[in-house]
């Protein structure tokens, strides 16, 4: 079993990457035709608000004592889960 930091620190990296993928799908949603624009424009705003949601339960996982993190760890997976198959969605 991972212990916090190294978890935090896994999280955080992942973090990271999604939002270098977020900011490349704003900028090939600025180079697509109105139609498609449209429709990235929608997943990415629910991408943005997953990407916060994630932030947030990192920060929540980071603040959390050794006792609560092990019961925040499976809400913060939920919450990678649901981002991860948004941007799965959004990229098909």
């Amino acid at each position: 079993m991972e212990d916090k930091e190294t978890h935090v620190a896994k999280l955080e990296t992942q973090l990271k990457r999604w939002g270098a993928q977020l900011d490349e799908l704003v900028a090939k949603a600025k180079g697509a035709e109105a139609k498609a624009r449209s429709d990235y424009r929608k997943g990415i705003d629910e991408l943005k608000a997953k990407h916060q949601a994630a932030q947030a339960k990192l920060d929540e996982l980071k603040a959390a004592g050794s006792d609560k993190w092990e019961s925040l760890k499976a809400g913060a997976e939920s919450v990678w889960n649901e981002i991860e198959a948004a941007f799965k969605k959004l990229k098909n």
